[in-house]
């Protein structure tokens, strides 16, 4: 794979702390990514929200207001994580979809296109920069523009499982599953609409946890760590 954007939750980036930032586990994962654009492999980089924000934490609450919470709580964490990126040596650039002073840039596909064929790893915040859309559906409708081989999405959990494995102690992992399947059973790997668009865009998922030694390197790799949703 030459260019993968690579998705990290924000509950992973917590580690076992559940909320902010684990320096530890962003240092791993600073060093994983360098791993790999020392190999000549471009990586595009989305974070989720979770760590600091999750939908309406009040009922009351209008979506709208909610979901731009959650837009800037990316914005965080992309921040945080460029800067232990840089820590370690590598070359970075945070875009988002509107206007957020001096700490990004404003998206354009030339833009953010030439900071990866220029090796730096970019930060794509904010999701789509409008409500009633997941980090999942920015974090496609950004793969998709950059055109990459493949989605990586590291998680606090190791795959696709049949049914919710912290219910069901019974439940199964999947090796690998199409991405029909996972629309067809509902099974929740990312949100229904980004879903649809790695079907209609032949767009493959890898999904796995970030806490297992080496993940993004091995997973970038091609060595199966998780599961592989097909198209």
């Amino acid at each position: 794979m030459k260019r993968v954007l690579l998705k990290l939750s924000g509950e992973a980036l917590a580690g076992d702390k559940q909320t902010g930032f684990d320096e530890a586990t962003c240092l791993a994962v600073a060093d994983q990514v360098k791993q790999l654009v020392e190999q000549r492999m471009q990586i595009a980089v989305v974070t989720g929200g979770g760590n600091f924000w999750r939908g309406r934490q009040s009922p009351e609450m209008d979506r709208s207001m909610a979901d731009s919470i959650g837009m800037l709580a990316t914005v965080m964490n992309c921040i945080y994580v460029s800067d232990i990126f840089r820590r370690v040596g590598l070359k970075t650039s945070i875009y988002t979809p509107f206007q957020c002073g001096p700490f990004t840039k404003l998206y354009t596909h030339d833009a953010a296109d030439a900071s990866l064929e220029n090796g730096e790893v970019v930060f794509f915040a904010g999701g789509t920069g409008h409500p009633y859309f997941s980090t999942d559906t920015g974090a496609v409708l950004r793969a998709l523009e950059m055109n990459v081989d493949a989605m990586l999405l590291a998680k606090n959990i190791d795959g696709v499982y049949d049914s919710d494995p912290s219910k069901n102690p019974d439940a199964k992992r999947y090796d690998e599953v199409s991405i029909d399947e996972v629309i067809e059973k509902n099974l929740q790997v990312i949100d229904m609409t980004a879903s649809i668009m790695c079907r209609d865009n032949k767009l493959p998922l890898l999904i796995f946890a970030l806490k297992e030694e080496q993940s993004i390197v091995r997973t970038a790799s091609g060595e199966k760590t998780g599961t592989a949703v097909t198209v």
